[in-house]
């Protein structure tokens, strides 16, 4: 900045008060920046907002149609036929993952489907339900482009499904034994991603412990993901210390077992990964070996040798990765992915570019094609090694909680797609309803209707069939309006013996019921269910102080002429008497 604002000018800026711009002028005057620096000016903002502002907007039709779209995303109920099912994409030990498109919004997903028999037979409830934590954990809050997020779970008797982030350009993987090796430059790219993917892993006290280049994904234009939670653990309240992973990426204190640990796991998995980027192979498989043991040994007990050809910077950034000391470990001193960011390899990276994606991808994968092996290659499960398992009720009682639908993530996608479309469908609709019925508001602006709108009332044969009426609600009657203009029927609040006080359940919709002293019954509903609340809500009200009205003028008229019972006994005593004897005489 040029100069520092003053106390006048911020104040003018933006209306403060004086002490929240003292507050933050005593900081700006020292250039010093502290986390806490403009709370002040955010509890002014968030009270300015808490009055007539928010108050007006609870008043507003755009809150009524945040009402609607809220509730709509809170009754999501998920099946198979929801989702349009593609071609497999990939397999793994419990199921398959498949393209996908939802079918409202036209969204392309990647659906994983995990087989509950094999699941069973492998005894690995634990591990689905655990995915399905962890990939709740890294997609709910501050989006991260550098992870395969989830926006759906659900389940159907067979399958737990998993709608993920589609990922149609390959792994790193297949991208290596196609492309062959990558330079420095290019690897530093992929580092650079998959270093603020972990980043956002480790900051919700999640460790990956799979980090290899199969599970690192290229979206269409070339930029990175890391893929497959399945091995992922939750550290914040226990360290783990079970040996889990893919040999020749696991770190020495994965391989020791009855070893603690936490996300240090992860720095040394990603020195390997980036070795095997540039040598093409894991830098504890030597040879090609396949012997898990040998890889393991190796992994114990051997100094990396790095080849002359890497340049000093990438040199120490593989061996301060792959020191097996965890305290000496680039990632581990205390600091996190800082401490890697901060390495001389990637001085010249803007991290705030790279989360932006900004960097040119060095790899963009073939459009049109399907980078990864054929459907044939892929393969399918032998159905027969699950034929002797059924799923029991108690079984599929450990997945009564399966389905979840991630908030800000169905709202990006409604956002992206049908949101504008739908709103305007929806204005139109009702901009044309107002125009029909501009006769009724021009009468209800003069008059003592309490609601009207449209509403739907079960009637026909046999009362069947739902039909369409315009409802105007009045302290004493409740109006049903035919679209032709013959009389309305009325339903008098004074006939009307009760109004059940929770919506109910007629025809698969949610209804308000109403019954007559006649015994007949009324039963009305609306697609609108916030709408149909607040018929409920009115109706109810209207009946009790008609209610109250009438007895109020029944104790009036007693007051005034005598009750019934008051007029009995006087008529009674005048019999009695002797006036009444002498009358009867003559």
């Amino acid at each position: 900045m040029a100069r520092t604002l003053t106390d006048v000018e911020l104040i003018q800026l933006q209306s403060y008060s004086k002490e929240s711009v003292a507050h933050v002028q005593k900081y700006l005057t020292k250039n010093e920046v502290p986390a806490h620096l403009f709370e002040p000016y955010i509890e002014e903002i968030f009270t300015c907002l808490r009055g007539d502002i928010f108050r007006r907007f609870v008043e507003s039709d755009k809150y009524t149609r945040f009402c609607q779209w809220k509730n709509l995303e809170l009754n999501i109920q998920l099946t198979m036929n929801d989702f349009s099912v593609h071609r497999i994409i990939g397999r793994g030990g419990f199921g398959e993952v498949y393209g996908c498109r939802k079918a409202d919004t036209g969204k392309m997903y990647a659906m994983k489907c995990l087989d509950k028999k094999r699941i069973k037979m492998k005894q690995g409830e634990t591990l689905a339900l655990n995915e399905r934590i962890m990939l709740s954990l890294v997609s709910t809050g501050a989006d991260c482009p550098f992870i395969v997020c989830m926006t759906y779970a659900f389940h159907t008797p067979d399958k737990l499904c998993f709608v993920l982030d589609l990922m149609n350009g390959g792994d790193l993987h297949y991208h290596l034994s196609q492309h062959g090796v990558f330079s420095e430059n290019d690897m530093r790219f992929y580092a650079a991603e998959v270093i603020l993917g972990l980043e956002h892993m480790h900051r919700r006290y999640i460790v990956y412990r799979d980090l290899k280049p199969a599970n690192i994904l290229l979206d269409e234009h070339g930029h990175v993901r890391i893929s497959d939670l399945g091995l992922a653990c939750d550290f914040s309240k226990k360290k783990p210390h079970a040996s889990v992973g893919t040999h020749g990426y696991m770190a020495p204190e994965v391989l020791s077992k009855g070893t603690a640990y936490d996300s240090s796991a992860d720095w040394f998995s990603f020195g390997c990964m980036l070795y095997k980027l540039l040598k093409g192979h894991s830098p504890f498989r030597q040879h090609k070996t396949k012997d898990k043991h040998e890889i393991d040994r190796m992994t114990l007990t051997m100094n990396v040798e790095l080849p002359d050809s890497f340049s000093t910077e990438l040199r120490t950034l593989l061996e301060s990765l792959l020191h097996r000391d965890v305290d000496k470990r680039l990632g581990c001193r205390g600091r996190g992915s800082e401490e890697v960011k901060e390495h001389l390899f990637f001085r010249d990276i803007d991290w705030q570019q790279v989360y932006m994606q900004k960097y040119p991808p060095p790899l963009t994968p073939p459009r049109g094609e399907v980078n990864a092996a054929d459907a044939f290659d892929i393969g399918s499960f032998d159905e027969e090694d699950t034929k002797g398992y059924k799923m029991t009720e108690k079984d599929q009682e450990l997945y009564q909680n399966f389905p979840l639908v991630i908030s800000e993530r169905w709202q990006a996608e409604v956002a992206e797609t049908v949101f504008d479309t739908i709103n305007a469908e929806a204005d139109k609709a009702e901009a044309k309803k107002k125009t029909k019925h501009r006769k009724f508001d021009a009468d209800e602006k003069e008059s003592d209707c309490i609601l009207h709108g449209y509403i739907k009332k079960l009637g026909g044969p046999f009362a069947s069939a739902w039909q369409t009426r315009y409802a105007r609600l009045y302290p004493n009657r409740l109006e049903l309006h035919y679209e032709s203009n013959s009389k309305p029927e009325l339903v008098l609040m004074d006939h009307i013996e009760d109004i059940n006080s929770e919506l109910t359940t007629f025809k698969s919709e949610q209804s308000i019921l109403l019954r007559t002293k006649e015994g007949t019954r009324v039963v009305l509903t609306n697609q609108d269910e916030i709408g149909l609340k607040e018929w409920l809500l009115s109706l109810r009200t209207a009946h009790k102080n008609s209610l109250e009205l009438l007895a109020n003028m029944a104790r009036k008229a007693g007051k005034i002429y005598g009750t019934d019972r008051e007029s009995n006994n006087r008529q009674q005593s005048f019999q009695n008497s002797p006036v009444a004897s002498r009358s009867n005489g003559n």
